[in-house]
Formats: structure tokens, sequence, C-alpha cells
């Protein structure tokens, strides 16, 4: 804590160990502040703010110099509480644990802590994902069986299960592939002459071949647009369902209660469930019901 006050390590490693897990894709878990510990006293928890030589305590009056907030520290240590980026830290400190298992968000932000760790001289512990589980009502089962649909497309960003649906159900061809092939190989020609008179008919011949590309690309995405609405209903259908299964275009576990379940399914759920989840495996179950 006392280094936290002092130089503010944590803020600095997740910070840039964030900004490296960012650039390679995973989502922010968190984002650091300059001072990550809140004061605890008198029915407040309220985060440490550092303000030129000054400590304050946001929203109260209660404000510390350098060498006040080391001795409160000193003397009251139990006043000091770690937010979100410090706790892992402090618990792993206190309660060491030689493996760490959680779904994916809780990797990506423990992910950002390990620098963070590195620098304090604290061991990391192992980092194991646990498997997920999507779990299918009958009712649901029988609609996918209906709709003729992948389970694994349902797990495609809803637009894009839109867009593959289309394409698959459309009577009439969507890709405009073979037209841009022939429109390629007719300015391949047009390049062979072009070299051989005025070199700077290259550009031109170029800036047309974009143009009509560009020409193909519009009409396909207007034909595909064109069809979804020919095609609403069994799209609308579609959607619906991958609404059940992902609330809020989210993972069900990360939206639904167990006790839902249960309510439902009774005792039966839960030695289903022990027979189907294999937690190590780091696999995505689906669990018919």
């Amino acid at each position: 804590m006392k280094e936290e006050l002092l130089r503010q390590t944590s803020s600095e490693k997740v910070a840039s160990s964030a900004e490296q897990l960012a650039a390679e894709g995973y989502k922010v878990q968190v984002n650091p502040r300059e001072i990550n510990l809140f004061y605890l006293a008198e029915e407040i928890r309220e985060r440490i703010i550092k303000e030129e030589d000054f400590y304050i305590v946001h929203e109260t009056d209660v404000r510390f110099t350098k060498a006040e907030i080391l001795e409160e520290l000193e003397n009251h240590p139990e006043r000091f509480s770690p937010n979100v980026i410090m706790r892992p830290l402090y618990q792993e400190v206190i309660l060491p644990n030689l493996c760490y298992i959680g779904g994916g968000g809780e990797m990506a932000y423990w992910f950002e802590l390990k620098d963070y760790f590195e620098s304090q001289q604290i061991p990391f512990p192992v980092l194991l994902l646990r498997n997920s589980a999507l779990l299918v009502s009958a009712k649901q089962k029988k609609k996918i069986e209906n709709l003729d649909v992948d389970v694994e497309d349902l797990f495609l960003k809803q637009s894009d299960l839109r867009t593959k649906r289309t394409q698959e159900i459309s009577e009439i061809d969507i890709d405009f592939s073979p037209q841009k092939k022939h429109l390629e190989q007719q300015f391949k020609d047009l390049y062979q002459l072009a070299e051989k008179t005025d070199k700077s008919f290259v550009g031109a011949v170029a800036a047309q071949e974009q143009k009509q590309i560009n020409g193909l690309q519009h009409l396909e995405k207007r034909l595909l647009k064109a069809q979804k609405r020919k095609l609403k209903d069994e799209l609308q259908r579609l959607t619906n369902l991958q609404d059940q299964l992902f609330p809020k275009q989210s993972l069900q576990e990360r939206n639904r209660n167990f006790s839902e379940f249960y309510e439902i399914y009774g005792k039966e759920l839960i030695q289903q469930l022990k027979q189907e989840l294999k937690p190590l495996q780091q696999e995505f179950s689906i669990i018919y019901l």
C-alpha cells in the first residue's frame, strides 16, 4: 500500500498490460486509476486522489500530506482498502493460490495484472479457463430443428447470423464473386494494352477498375438488403431464438441465474450437469434439457 501511495506502480503496470492486450484483440476488463486504494472511516469508503502535494479522500474534507498519510497507514492499515486493481494482489499475498480457475472475462482481467504481480515480486497463480455451457430447452431445440440451423451459427454476431442465413435460404445467388472475377480478367487485358501505349493510361485503367468493383459491391449489398426484407419473417424467428439463448447478445451465464433453470427442472438438473460438464476440458458445452 505504501508503494501504491508513493509510486502508483499498479496504474503504470496495469495500463501498459491492458494496452498490449487490447492490441491483441482482448476486451479491456478494468482500467486503473492513478491510486488504486480506498480510504475507510465512519461509514465511508472513498477513493484516494493525489492532487499536487496532498492526498485527498474523494467527496470528503479529509486530506493528508505525504508524511501524514504514511503515518496513517502505519498506525491504521485497516483504514486502507484495495480496489479492483489491487485486490487480486492483496488476495494472493494473504491467501496464495496455486491456480485460479475462471471464465473468459475473468481470465482477461487477470492477464492485465501479471506485470504488476512481477513488479511486486508476488507469485502469479496459474490461470485455467473453465468450460462454459449453454442450456437449451426441449422447446428451443425443436425451434432449432424446425429452422434447420446449425447451432454453432447461433454463436455468431446477430448481423452476421442474419447475413449468413439470408445467403443460405435465398432463391437467388447474392454472391457476386464470379462477376468480380470476370471483371478482373477484363481489366487484366486492359492493363496489358495500357503498358503498350502510354503508361499514364495505367492509372486511368486502375481508377476505372476500382469504380466498377465498388459498383458491384454496392449492388451486392443492395441485393442482400432486399432479400433480408423478403425473408424477414424467417429471419425474425431466427433472431428471436438467438435472443432467448444469448440474452443481450451475450453469454447465457452472464445474464440468467441458475435458480431460473432449477425452478423448472429441479434436482434432476444438477445430476445432468454433473454428468455432462467437464470443467477442466476447456470446452463450450451445449446441454439439451
